[in-house]
């Protein structure tokens, strides 16, 4: 059984049978939205960092959303492996009273990112990072969505997801893209503009709300208010407009896509229309790294873990499954390691 699964756009197959898969021709990384889907990619997430970036040099440009976003805040630290422990184990071990309600599960969301970011030094050093530069996406409310009552927020939520099954660019009557981006270095994803996007430098006075933010699940957290340097506004999950990404990420080089899918969702209301799916011409140049489904359906319950299982399955019961598949997940490194170093590239490129 393979446990890794390899997808490369057109021109990123063919370099990949030129060069083989090194770390010097990426030049973006991303990292999708999907809560604790993630722990699947836990081991790629350790691999990558420990070996296959460990000798970068040039800029790489990170763009994660909601808990890719989390993900890159790890990996921009000056000791990327330890933060990602701390915030794996932080994720993975939290629970919650019954009947918990939105500030209670807000308040617990932020302990994690307490934990991944403990400090300012923690947050200073990602923004001074020479070589791995973190950019994120937050969603600003615009208009009745931003309203912090319930039940117009479930309201709004309705209308928009409404809008966007007629076509995805009406998102912009009720959210607008925010790109939380490096501000030493411009990322080549910058002038975005699929939808309505406000581009903020991160900042010391930023970093923390905004990380928060893109994590900032619609109903089920609070959002964060008026982001320092993003101007007066409610802001949520990066996911609502850019859960997997449909994006033009770079001109140039190769883009590596941990993921935990085959298949790409543009944005969060896109998760029920089956037909909407990333555009092939934004992924010529991607290599997309995924579970196959024999790996998953070896897991326990035959799954990665996702959010239902909060509810789903007992405290215990949860923290073991989620401990096992990130276990497991080293499986996914160690193929990944026989791809860059081996002889088997080419195998995994005619799957």
């Amino acid at each position: 059984m393979k446990a890794l699964r390899l997808i490369a756009g057109p021109r990123a197959r063919e370099h990949l049978y030129q060069h083989g898969l090194r770390q010097q021709d990426i030049n973006v990384m991303v990292g999708a939205s999907g809560g604790p889907k993630w722990f699947s990619l836990y081991g790629l997430d350790q691999y990558l960092f420990a070996d296959f970036f460990r000798q970068r040099q040039a800029p790489l440009h990170l763009i994660g959303s909601s808990a890719g976003a989390w993900r890159f805040a790890c990996f921009a630290q000056r000791n990327p492996i330890a933060a990602s422990q701390r915030f794996a184990q932080a994720y993975r071990d939290i629970t919650f009273p019954a009947g918990a309600n939105v500030d209670q599960v807000t308040a617990a969301s932020r302990s994690i990112l307490d934990t991944a970011i403990p400090s300012a030094s923690e947050a200073q050093e990602i923004l001074d990072n020479p070589t791995i530069k973190l950019n994120l996406i937050v969603a600003r409310a615009r208009k009745v969505t931003a309203s912090r009552h319930r039940g117009l927020q479930a309201l709004s939520l309705g209308l928009a997801a409404g809008a966007n099954a007629v076509h995805r660019s009406t998102l912009g009557a009720f959210f607008e893209r925010v790109l939380f981006h490096s501000a030493s270095d411009k990322p080549p994803f910058y002038d975005i503009n699929d939808l309505p996007t406000r581009r903020v430098a991160l900042t010391q006075d930023n970093l923390h709300d905004a990380v928060m933010a893109s994590g900032s699940i619609p109903l089920a957290l609070n959002g964060v208010a008026n982001i320092h340097g993003a101007g007066p506004g409610m802001y949520y999950d990066g996911g609502v407009t850019d859960y997997h990404f449909d994006i033009p990420f770079s001109a140039k080089g190769l883009v590596l896509y941990p993921h935990f899918y085959s298949t790409i969702t543009p944005g969060w209301f896109d998760k029920a229309l089956k037909w909407r799916r990333g555009s092939p011409a934004n992924f010529d140049n991607v290599i997309i790294l995924c579970p196959s489904p024999e790996w998953v359906a070896s897991l326990p319950f035959g799954k990665i873990p996702d959010r239902k299982d909060f509810v789903q399955l007992d405290d215990k019961t949860r923290i073991q499954y989620w401990a096992e598949t990130m276990k497991r997940s080293s499986e996914l490194a160690d193929e990944l390691h026989d791809l860059v170093h081996g002889n088997e590239l080419h195998q995994a490129l005619a799957r």
